[in-house]
C-alpha cells in the first residue's frame, strides 16, 4: 500500500470477518489511509454488531443501502486519490471496477499489510454470533 494517507479503504463485511483481528486491522489501516469503513449488503444491525464486538470505529458504513449504492456514495463523500475495496468474490471485483474503485482480494491485502487471516473454525464461531441482534436498548 502506498502510505500516503490519500486513500479511502472499504472492507466488505465477509472480507473483514476473514481476518484474525479485524479491530487491529482497522487500527493499522488508519495509519496509512484517510478513511476506512465497511460496505455490505447485510442488515445494518449485523454490521453494527460485528464492529461493536471487535471495537472497530469506522468512518462510514453502507447502512441500509446495497453495495453498489454505497460505493458510489462513499466515493462522492470521501474525496481521496484512491478508493480501494477489499473483498473476496469475483462479483465484488466486478462491482468495484464498475463503480470506479480499485479491488483488492482480502488475502492479497493481508499479505501486503502483514495481517493474519482467521482460521475456518474462528469464522464459523463468529457467524453464529452475528445473527443475534443485541443493539436494542
Amino acid at each position: 500500500m502506498n502510505g500516503s494517507g490519500e486513500m479511502t479503504l472499504a472492507f466488505e463485511l465477509s472480507a473483514l470477518k476473514a481476518l484474525a483481528s479485524p479491530g487491529a486491522v482497522f487500527d493499522d489501516a488508519r495509519r496509512w489511509t484517510q478513511y476506512v469503513g465497511v460496505i455490505s449488503d447485510q442488515p445494518t444491525y449485523v454490521v453494527t454488531n460485528f464492529t461493536r464486538k471487535n471495537r472497530i470505529r469506522q468512518d462510514f458504513f453502507s447502512g441500509p443501502k446495497g453495495k453498489a449504492e454505497s460505493l458510489d456514495s462513499v466515493k462522492a463523500q470521501f474525496d481521496t486519490d484512491r478508493h480501494v475495496f477489499v473483498a473476496m468474490s469475483d462479483d465484488d471485483r466486478e462491482l468495484a471496477e464498475a463503480h470506479g474503485w480499485e479491488f483488492l482480494h482480502v488475502e492479497d491485502a493481508a499479505e501486503a499489510a502483514d495481517w493474519s487471516l482467521a482460521s475456518d473454525d474462528d469464522e464459523d464461531e463468529n457467524a453464529v454470533e452475528e445473527d443475534v441482534r443485541d443493539d436494542w436498548p
